[in-house]
């Protein structure tokens, strides 16, 4: 007993004297704790009710005095513990407090409300959000409080859109829908946090119900936003005028489709984002400018803190830009980041460290856990903790062998590189591709987005009042031009985009941690990140797709083939087809994939005559219908109808020795609160 007691006081000790090491390091873990809370709430299959809540409430008020009383070696577990509980209540906590009536079935009918968001879908289609609902037959506790509509009428296009105007359309909606297959991005989820409860499209015009609302302080930026933006685009026309808008005001609706593929396959899509690239170049433009102005005179420059009065001018400038942009989940963090930056200006500490980046993602976390989840907290944040670790690194780093004018040259590939390599795993992960020239067309366009883009901008909006605004926009049009110019030479060199299969669940959390455990750790113990990075990377690359893939509505099905997915059509379902081929990582299209398809042991109906001229099917065979399937009833194969697949989501299926696995979109998202699935019969029926 005596010498279990010595060894576990030696490992106490050891233990301490590791810790002892982390002294102020330690903050950099508090939003990896949060995450990791935040994480087990959004992993579970089921939703936990309000006395789980309070019991873990309960324990972490327990928890923090216990803290302090334990010795230093085991305080921090006690601590990580607590951060770990108040990160699933605040996940928990976030998701009530964004609950809202979901659409419980396909309606079709008149729909009235008011316009508070445009934009357009991936097809290229105008897409308009609507709150203050009025469905025809609905009671006002079932109407969803937003819901989006695509606007595909060939007809007359009706009355022109604009913000807070009250307008009526008749058009199908319906539930948002689940994953495209198990375990792919839940689009219910993400459309519960932003309140939309119902998602569809119209082939008629729009019609005007009622003038637009007036005094709503939302409402009236949203007017100045796409006022701004309306402006801009008639002094830059094109994908360039489309591109300056997106980039001022968030309105991305006048770029073209070719323009987006484009940026996307040059990896210059991350520019069209108001996201910390811009906030960054503009407050550092601003607060560059205000600082220079403050020195010109003696008395100023010598008697006034004129670093910190340059921090409060561009926090302001931050702030209007925060509005002007519309305030997304992405320009929110932006904003959060480069105020923490400049707070610490303000009390004289250094802008940019890895705890400035930590007291960022606290907060992010706290305001929205559901963040976490997306590609865009995970890429903004890997980046910015990447960058300010290795110029940390660099800082120590004698550089006089480089000369004056080769320095910001040799700082802009090192932070094109680092920053690529830290987000091209999260994005090839969530996009299932990487660009193979994205360094390239960063670093031949990032430097021109602050020297000319943002700069011109800024001048453009300060010269508005006088009515010379065309000469900053001129400028921010040359320099817009050049990156389009590089993002459409880039895009279609051979090779310029490759295709990865989707990882499985484990994979981004365990990257992750070896990379935070890389960066944040002090001591030799940080190269233990090392192998958990490279582990996750052997998890990637032994991830295995389903052999069969089949949609919600039954009228697309998946074969897996030596030759790739072979898909049972050569149209419809193209969402549904796209997902699926991007997450098999082959890069092929629903028109090749179509080619490859042979009935078989699996059998696709699609539609009632193809029902109808069905003659039967033999034991081991998998019969797909996209019509209610009835008369197969009592047939010695497995059938998948819309009837069984409304109760099932999407499905995949695997073999094993024993026959077939059958994993259901439904059950792996489990029953949550967001979990709302189509009822059989749809209200009109």
């Amino acid at each position: 007993m005596g010498r279990i007691s010595r060894m576990f006081h030696r490992g106490l000790t050891a233990s301490g004297a590791v810790l002892l090491a982390q002294r102020g390091h330690m903050l950099g873990w508090v939003p990896v704790c949060l995450a990791a809370g935040i994480g087990c709430y959004f992993s579970l299959k089921w939703e936990p009710g309000w006395p789980l809540f309070i019991w873990l409430v309960l324990w972490v008020l327990g928890l923090v005095p216990l803290a302090r009383n334990l010795p230093d070696a085991l305080s921090p577990f006690v601590i990580a513990l607590a951060l770990c509980l108040i990160g699933f209540i605040l996940a928990g906590v976030r998701a009530h407090s964004v609950a809202g009536p979901v659409l419980g079935w396909r309606y079709y009918g008149a729909v009235e409300g008011r316009i508070v968001a445009i934009d357009r879908s991936q097809s290229g289609a105008l897409r308009l959000t609507l709150d203050q609902l009025r469905l025809d037959d609905v009671p006002p506790e079932r109407t969803p409080h937003r819901v989006r509509i695509s606007l595909h009428g060939k007809g007359p296009a009706g009355i022109t859109p604009e913000p807070g105007l009250r307008v009526m359309i008749t058009a199908h909606l319906s539930p948002p829908a689940g994953p495209v297959e198990p375990g792919g991005f839940d689009f219910q989820r993400h459309a519960w946090f932003v309140r939309l409860g119902a998602v569809g499209y119209a082939r008629t015009p729009l019609m005007g119900a009622a003038a637009a609302s007036e005094g709503h302080a939302g409402l009236m930026v949203f007017r100045i936003r796409m006022a701004a933006s309306a402006h801009i685009q008639k002094r830059l026309v094109g994908d360039t005028g489309g591109f300056a808008a997106a980039i001022t005001t968030g309105d991305r609706s006048a770029i073209s489709p070719e323009a987006l593929q484009a940026l996307r396959v040059s990896n210059l899509a991350h520019l069209l984002a108001i996201s910390g690239l811009h906030m960054g170049l503009l407050t550092g433009f601003v607060f560059a400018g205000l600082r220079l102005l403050l020195t010109l005179h003696p008395v100023p420059a010598l008697r006034w803190p004129t670093k910190a009065i340059a921090a409060v001018g561009a926090l302001i400038a931050a702030a209007g830009y925060l509005a002007l942009s519309g305030g997304n989940v992405a320009t929110q963090r932006a904003f959060i980041m480069v105020a923490v930056a400049l707070a610490a200006l303000m009390i004289g500490r250094r802008a940019f460290s890895l705890r400035a980046v930590a007291v960022a993602a606290i907060v992010v976390l706290i305001l929205r856990p559901e963040a976490l989840m997306g590609p865009g907290f995970q890429m903004s944040f890997a980046a910015t903790t990447a960058l300010v670790a290795v110029f940390g690194w660099l800082r120590g780093i004698d550089q006089r062998w480089l000369p004056k004018w080769a320095r910001p040259v040799f700082a802009t590939v090192v932070s094109s590189a680092v920053a690529g390599f830290a987000t091209a795993p999260i994005a090839a992960a969530h996009f299932n591709a990487f660009a193979h020239y994205g360094l390239i067309a960063n670093l031949a366009s990032v430097p021109l987005m602050g020297l000319f883009v943002i700069p011109a901008a800024v001048l453009a909006l300060l010269m508005a009042p006088l009515g010379l605004d065309w000469i900053g926009l001129a400028v921010m049009g040359l320099g817009l031009d050049w990156i389009l110019g590089v993002a459409h030479a880039v895009s279609e060199l051979d090779g310029a985009r490759g295709h990865v299969v989707s990882p499985g669940a484990w994979v981004l959390p365990l990257l992750s941690l070896g990379f935070l455990m890389l960066i944040l750790w002090q001591g030799r113990l940080r190269w233990v990140g090392v192998p958990v990075m490279a582990l996750s990377l052997v998890l990637w690359n032994e991830a295995v797709r389903p052999e069969l893939l089949i949609s919600d509505t039954g009228t697309l099905v998946g074969v897996m083939t030596p030759k790739g997915r072979a898909l049972s059509k050569a149209k419809g379902a193209g969402f549904v087809a796209r997902n699926w081929l991007e997450n098999d990582g082959t890069g092929a299209t629903q028109a090749s994939a179509a080619k490859l398809w042979r009935q078989g042991d699996i059998v696709h109906l699609s539609g009632k005559r193809a029902l109808a001229g069905f003659q039967g099917c033999q034991a081991g065979q998998i019969v797909v219908a996209s019509v209610r399937a009835d008369v197969l009833t009592g047939q010695p194969c497995r059938v998948f109808d819309p009837t069984s697949l409304r109760r099932t989501g999407a499905v995949a299926l695997r073999k094993s020795g024993e026959g077939w696995r059958i994993t259901t979109a439904r059950g792996s998202a489990g029953d949550r609160l967001w979990t709302h699935w189509p009822k059989a019969r749809s209200q009109d029926q």
